[in-house]
């Protein structure tokens, strides 16, 4: 039987773990507080101008290195039905049909938020809120715990399943490595055809977006979604059509995520370090117990 020196030595063990894991929970917690950088950069999309092309998602395929596609991307059929970013696509575009303004398309990709709910639901910080704007993601420390995505209000990260042993959460990072921090825009706004993007400054965005609908209001709705959703994103949009037609929440909160569950957050130390150290202790216990008995048979059958 396990004696309470042993029983101890487990629970200490696995409060030094719990202490360290607790310490990355803090430091998304202390995140909640960051309101982006001032300096970070976006892009504006202009939806009244999309065509629905898909120069953007074969563009982003090429610079991410994506797998090809099951159809190509001059195929229209896949407007038949409404799709999500996917390990092999990072951003996406649908067809909306709204009654009396015919036909719009918007192009869905990780919004890069100023203050990311995926990043302050990850506690190892596999996300990493750059100074240029990107969230990015560290697949080297991710343990595939998939909270970043219950937490993301755009229902954009996505997970692989390619490997069981090797977890991945994949999404559009910005084209951080190969553009955004040598300060070039991302792939899919340089190619646009229609110039449905503009890539700059996010604080200069916010003024273009607001003069564009002061000086065209029948054309525009008077709102730039994203200006202050969830406390503000890096990629922003104009439309003619209130955003709830076009698959965009459009009664999101303006705080960050993180405002909601900023009591809950509060506790996960204390609750990592009591847990994972008592179920050491049973574990302990439980495997003493059965190397005992399983001593004790092994000496019964000797003797036998």
């Amino acid at each position: 039987m396990i004696d309470r020196r042993d029983f101890l030595k487990g629970c200490v063990a696995c409060s030094v773990t719990a202490a360290s894991i607790s310490v990355a929970g803090k430091n998304a917690f202390a995140a909640g507080s960051f309101e982006g950088y001032p300096d970070a950069m976006g892009v504006l999309v202009d939806l009244t101008r999309c065509v629905g092309c898909r120069s953007c998602e074969a563009a982003c395929n090429n610079e991410q290195k994506l797998p090809e596609p099951d159809l190509p991307f001059d195929d229209q059929s896949v407007f038949m039905e409404q799709r999500r970013t996917t390990p092999k696509a990072y951003t996406v575009v649908n067809k909306y049909e709204v009654a009396d303004k015919n036909t719009l398309f918007r192009k869905m990709q990780c919004n890069h938020c100023n203050e990311p709910a995926c990043l302050t639901s990850c506690f190892v910080n596999a996300y990493t809120k750059t100074k240029e704007g990107a969230v990015i993601y560290n697949s080297k420390v991710c343990v595939g715990c998939r909270n970043c995505m219950i937490a993301c209000p755009f229902n954009i990260p996505a997970y692989s399943y390619s490997s069981p042993t090797n977890p991945l959460v994949k999404k559009c990072i910005f084209c951080y490595d190969t553009r955004l921090k040598n300060g070039r825009p991302p792939a899919c706004v340089e190619i646009c055809p229609q110039q449905v993007m503009t890539f700059g400054h996010r604080s200069d965005l916010i003024e273009m977006g607001h003069e564009r609908i002061k000086s065209n209001p029948a054309k525009y709705v008077n709102k730039l979604y994203g200006e202050k959703e969830v406390g503000g994103t890096s990629w922003m949009y104009l439309s003619s059509v209130d955003f709830d037609k076009i698959g965009l929440d459009n009664h999101m909160q303006n705080e960050p995520i993180i405002s909601n569950v900023k009591d809950f957050l509060g506790m996960v130390p204390m609750v990592l370090s009591i847990w994972p150290a008592l179920f050491t202790g049973i574990h302990l216990l439980a495997t003493k117990n059965k190397g005992e008995h399983g001593d004790h048979d092994h000496k019964e059958g000797d003797q036998q």
